[in-house]
């Protein structure tokens, strides 16, 4: 079992499936083609793009991350883990 989150025009994710495993076909191309829809594999585990995409993530492909909304205009992205580090945490 995979996880797949579909990715639109802004790289904003709009869901996240559970599909078939990649080890059995090229899943992330068939789910986009049967939706018309970017489609990418996340991980629930956190084990491949740094984090489990989730409605509202943004897909950064440069990356190769998904990214949460950021919680305040204050929050700054840790760029290894691309997870928002709180005001405070950041100056600590």
């Amino acid at each position: 079992m995979a996880h797949y989150a579909f990715i639109d025009e802004n790289n904003f994710v709009t869901e996240v499936i559970v599909g078939n495993d990649e080890t059995t076909g090229d899943w992330e191309t068939y789910y986009g083609d049967l939706r018309g829809q970017r489609c990418v594999r996340t991980s629930y585990n956190n084990n491949i793009r740094k984090n489990y995409a989730g409605i509202g993530y943004i897909y950064d492909e440069a990356r190769d991350a998904f990214i949460p909304p950021q919680p305040g205009p204050d929050w700054t992205l840790d760029e290894e883990t691309c997870t928002w580090v709180a005001p405070e945490e950041a100056t600590a």
